[in-house]
């Protein structure tokens, strides 16, 4: 079995979504009472906010390069930023190790083409819905993302800072962001990409008015894939 290593703390709410997948496919796979060989390296989450907010990517690059190359050191063999708005600048990361960085745009992108669906609704962080990084690597794929309006993605946006990263899940949230899914169906939306790693806390991907992909499951399996299969995934090159 091979090493995983874990960038997480953006938030812990995730993260530990992210080790009990780990786990549990890992105990699925192989039965008894086997687990996952993993190193998590849990990062203060307001420091990394506060880096978003003053828009210093450059720094907040730097610091996670310099959690993927103690993971490294540590004895992981691949590394994944449990995030989906850090990968922003996962292809800087993937820069500072030697190991594979499993990406979690192109395991999503990967997941929604075997499923047969090429225009999919994007819930996720403002920043992820508008800096065009997520939509720019979905297209190598082929992938031609919807995002909500204006008001969408600030109430989007807000669900996942004021509500989720703090363990609140409320049912108006849910409401809402599923009348956010009805739109885009109606505006010709195949699919729901649950592009926040905190919003499977709110939403189950099985019951929406589209199908749904869970990009945090999508990138957990992946790395089970990784670490049991020595499969050579997809990586931010």
């Amino acid at each position: 079995m091979r090493k995983i290593g874990l960038i997480g703390g953006m938030s812990f709410e995730s993260s530990a979504v992210y080790y009990r997948m780990v786990n549990e496919a890992v105990r699925e796979r192989l039965g008894a009472l086997h687990s996952a060989e993993v190193l998590l390296h849990s990062v203060d989450f307001q420091k990394i906010v506060d880096l978003q907010k003053a828009g210093r990517w450059d720094e907040a690059a730097r610091c996670l390069a310099d959690v993927a190359r103690g993971l490294e050191a540590g004895g992981a063999e691949c590394v994944l930023i449990c995030t989906n708005t850090m990968h922003l600048i996962a292809d800087s990361v993937q820069t500072s190790v030697n190991v594979p960085l499993i990406n979690i745009i192109d395991e999503t992108a990967l997941r929604l083409k075997a499923g047969g669906s090429r225009r999919p609704l994007l819930l996720a962080t403002r920043y992820t819905m508008e800096h065009g990084f997520y939509a720019e690597r979905m297209k190598r794929h082929g992938i031609d993302l919807m995002v909500p309006d204006a008001e969408g993605r600030a109430l989007t946006h807000n669900v996942i800072f004021d509500e989720l990263c703090a363990g609140k899940v409320l049912e108006t949230s849910r409401a809402a962001l599923i009348a956010l899914i009805d739109k885009a169906k109606a505006d010709g939306a195949d699919a729901v990409i649950l592009g926040c790693t905190e919003i499977c806390l709110i939403l189950d991907p099985a019951n929406l008015p589209l199908p749904g992909f869970d990009s945090t499951a999508i990138h957990a399996e992946a790395a089970v894939d990784f670490a049991l299969g020595g499969r050579r995934t997809s990586c931010a090159a």
